[in-house]
Parts: C-alpha cells; sequence; structure tokens
C-alpha cells in the first residue's frame, strides 16, 4: 500500500496517475477533499481510499503495517502567502509529524521540499552540501518553512529507513488548474493566448518586466520542468535502497520566459506576441532572477532517464491537455 498525501493537489495526483499507469492501484490518497475545485483531479484514478489529512494519522495508527511507502506531496504552496503561522502548521510541522510517523513504523519517506529554499541563489543551487541548507535565506515564508523543515531533517538522529526530500523547481503540467494566481506561466500563457476552436483572434502574453539591469525584460531564467520528468524521478527513488537525503529536482538547464511563452504560441501554431508588465509591489523584493538545479548528485545515484525539453514538454501540455482541459 502507497500512501500519497496531497494527492488531489498538482504533483499528488500526477504521482498517482504515474502509480496507475505502472498497474499500482493500492493507494491511499491523503488531503483536504473539502476543496472541491480539486475533485477533477482524483477523477478516473485508481484507489484504495480518501483520507482527510486532518484524520490521517488516526487512519495510520491503524493501518502503518501495511504501507509501504508515502509520498508526501501535501503542502500550502502559496508564495504569495505571508502568514508564518500557516505555513509553521501545514508545511512545517504536519511533515514533522509524518516523518516521526514513519520512524516508528519503519516506513520510507518522499517529500517536497522546493528550489524556493535557495532564496536569492547568492549561494548557488548545488545539493551536494547538506551544510548550505542552514547558510541559505529563503525570499518568503513558503521558502523559508520548506528550508525550516529541510534543517529539521537533516539534523534527526533518527529518521525513516531511507527518506528523500525533493527540491523542486519549477513544475508545470497537467492538473494545476485549480491552483490560480500560482499555476504556471505556461498555464497562464495558454489562457491569454486562446480563444477557443475556430477562433482567429489571439491574445497577448504578458510577462514581468526585469526591474533588475542585470536582466533584460522576460529574460529573466527558471528552471523549468515537466511534472511528469518529476514523478519519474519519483517513481524511481521508491526503489533506491540507499542515498538517502536532499535532492535537486529540475532539469539543470534554465531557460527565459521568453523561451517559454514563445514556446506556447508555437505549441497552438500562432505568431508570438508578448508583451511586459510591472512585477507585481507585493512580490518584487522576493522575485528570483535565476535558478538552475545542479543534478549531479540525483545522476550519482544512478537517475539516468532523459528530461524532456522545455519545447517537448510545452507542446504536450497546450496539445493533450490543455486544449480540451484534460487531466492527467
Amino acid at each position: 500500500m502507497i500512501v500519497v498525501t496531497g494527492a488531489a493537489g498538482f504533483i499528488g495526483s500526477c504521482m498517482v496517475s504515474k502509480l496507475n499507469n505502472k498497474g499500482i492501484k493500492d493507494i491511499i490518497l491523503v488531503d483536504d477533499f473539502s476543496k472541491t475545485v480539486k475533485d477533477p483531479n482524483t477523477l478516473h484514478k485508481s484507489f484504495l481510499a480518501k483520507i482527510e489529512r486532518s484524520e490521517f494519522f488516526h487512519w495510520l495508527e491503524k493501518h502503518a503495517h501495511e504501507v509501504e511507502i508515502i509520498i508526501h506531496m501535501g503542502a500550502r504552496t502559496d508564495t504569495t502567502e505571508f502568514s508564518r503561522q500557516i505555513f509553521d502548521e501545514l508545511n512545517l510541522n504536519y511533515s514533522k509529524m509524518v516523518w516521526n510517523a514513519c520512524i516508528n513504523a519503519g516506513i520510507p519517506l518522499i517529500y517536497a521540499s522546493s528550489a524556493a529554499t535557495y532564496g536569492d541563489g547568492l549561494l548557488g543551487y548545488s545539493d551536494m552540501d547538506d551544510s548550505l541548507s542552514f547558510k541559505l535565506r529563503p525570499l518568503n515564508p513558503y521558502g523559508i518553512s520548506k528550508n525550516d523543515f529541510d534543517k529539521w531533517a537533516l539534523q534527526q538522529e533518527q529518521t525513516p529507513p531511507r527518506w528523500f526530500g525533493l527540491k523542486f523547481f519549477n513544475v508545470f503540467g497537467p492538473n494545476e488548474y485549480h491552483k490560480g494566481r500560482m499555476a504556471s506561466v505556461v498555464f497562464h500563457a495558454f489562457n491569454q493566448i486562446y480563444k477557443g476552436p475556430g477562433r482567429d483572434d489571439h491574445g497577448i502574453v504578458n510577462l514581468f518586466r526585469s526591474h533588475n539591469p542585470a536582466y533584460r525584460d522576460g529574460e529573466q531564467l527558471r528552471d523549468f520542468i515537466y511534472v511528469k520528468d518529476v514523478t519519474d524521478v519519483i517513481y524511481f527513488l521508491m526503489s533506491q535502497t540507499t542515498g538517502s537525503g536532499i535532492y535537486n529536482l529540475g532539469t539543470g538547464k534554465a531557460r527565459t520566459f521568453v523561451d517559454l511563452a514563445t514556446a506556447v504560441f508555437t505549441a497552438l501554431n500562432i505568431p508570438p506576441a508578448i508583451e511586459f508588465i510591472d512585477t507585481p509591489i507585493d512580490i518584487r523584493d522576493k522575485y528570483q532572477y535565476f535558478t538552475e538545479a545542479n543534478m549531479d548528485k540525483l545522476i550519482r545515484l544512478g537517475y539516468s532517464l532523459p528530461f524532456y525539453s522545455l519545447e517537448s514538454a510545452v507542446e504536450e501540455y497546450v496539445q493533450g491537455y490543455l486544449a480540451d482541459h484534460h487531466n492527467y
């Protein structure tokens, strides 16, 4: 039996699809299922049961002996939320409880960290030296909460039998329809451009203007990674018996937002039309201008599958999911 927390969310629901595609159906979905906007993400999935997030540990007390691994994707991911209390409750303290439950029951753990832990990137993006986590200065409460848990995990003498924390870079792909402002730039660009089948009028993509003299407008750089690459890595780690620790999860290749927007236009066979708008004041001083994962650690562990190129991932996402509002 496999437990996936955050199973109605973006990455969690895609992980359930990945498991189903591998013929695995003995899955327990954990989430706050009162948020019905996420219901489409669990439709047509095969699983054993849905467990409310608030009831999970009570359920686990009775069923821990049946659980093979916990994939903990549940978290508050809104980088524009500035309440430390919310993040401490959902990202830090809840994750500590999951960690300790895994220790008590001898269950392996894979959990979601974030590239937001790297802050402005001045200390680089390497996952090779655990001591770096204690020097990082994330730019928002979300990143702080993720880094706080990483640091806490690294300090624990008792650990799950094997564990992997994954610093997700800029993930995009199907099943993010519910995320609103926090959905990927691909999602927002598609909705700005596409007016529906048979329409000849098309929209313009708005990208953030650069407020950093080192970067031209639209040439801010991100390590964009397709969600199916993320689930491939998680599936790989499920079978690893060594190498516990914290790992980057990006492609290792930064691309510009102009590249990303152009890929969306290309996938729709529409000439690019891009305009620039000011970065919102509430996030301007917290904005990352460059992220790029150093992926050597995961490769050394034995991961060898190629990542989607930005263009191929965007094409699949736009044509296979967004154009018809399909879920994965």
